[in-house]
């Protein structure tokens, strides 16, 4: 008898159905992590180095980490969304630099420890306990080692239905160090209120706040 699959989990099937049959992203990395990185670079980046990205949906960051020389294990819960980062970094020339992991980080863990971990707009609209997840990632963060934490501190302008709902509250850089729980050990090298502009749905120019978090483990 050939075994069964195990279920999906609601929110692994509603990702899944978000991600559907075609890219959803640019594929590019997410302009925040580029910038704050490069002006964080320290003696443990890239080269052979260990990153560890939350919610890589498609890619995107890990493959830019990647190019950098970091080893990059990248999580999501969609298969579908890895499947095609996976694809991209093969075309790349990367596929041995990237590690996709399929997984809830709801539940997720592991006893590995990262010179970075990130985790860029890690929001659902489905019930996720993302102030909790961002806690447990403080401790995959090895001595010496950062958390990035870029998130969403305001919903745009236009949102008025269900997708721009999110299961937690958006919040600003001041309250993601609150939630994280830091020790005193920890040194917050980054916590700032960026804005960026984008094409709104009706073609105009809309502003968006995000809120930008950088912290370093002695």
């Amino acid at each position: 008898m050939t075994a069964q699959p195990p279920p999906r989990s609601d929110a692994e099937t509603t990702w899944t159905a978000r991600y559907g049959d075609a890219p959803i992203w640019s594929g590019r990395p997410n302009a925040s992590l580029v910038d704050t990185l490069g002006r964080a670079r320290s003696t443990t980046d890239g080269a052979g180095a260990s990153a560890l990205d939350l919610g890589s949906g498609e890619g995107g960051d890990a493959l830019w980490l990647a190019a950098q020389g970091w080893r990059v294990t990248a999580v999501d819960i969609a298969p579908n969304a890895l499947d095609r980062g996976r694809v991209q970094a093969e075309r790349a020339g990367l596929g041995d630099r990237v590690r996709w992991v399929q997984a809830d980080l709801a539940a997720w863990d592991t006893d590995e420890r990262f010179d970075l971990v990130c985790a860029s707009f890690l929001h659902s609209w489905v019930s996720f306990p993302r102030a909790a997840v961002l806690r447990r990632a403080t401790t995959f963060v090895a001595p010496g080692g950062r958390l990035l934490v870029i998130g969403h501190a305001g919903s745009p302008s236009w949102a008025s239905h269900e997708e721009h709902a999110h299961a937690e509250p958006l919040v600003g850089p001041e309250e993601q160090v609150d939630q994280l729980a830091l020790g005193d050990e920890w040194t917050v090298e980054v916590a700032e209120l960026r804005t960026r502009t984008v094409t709104a749905p009706d073609g105009g120019a809309a502003t968006l706040e995000d809120s930008v978090v950088l912290v370093r483990r002695p």
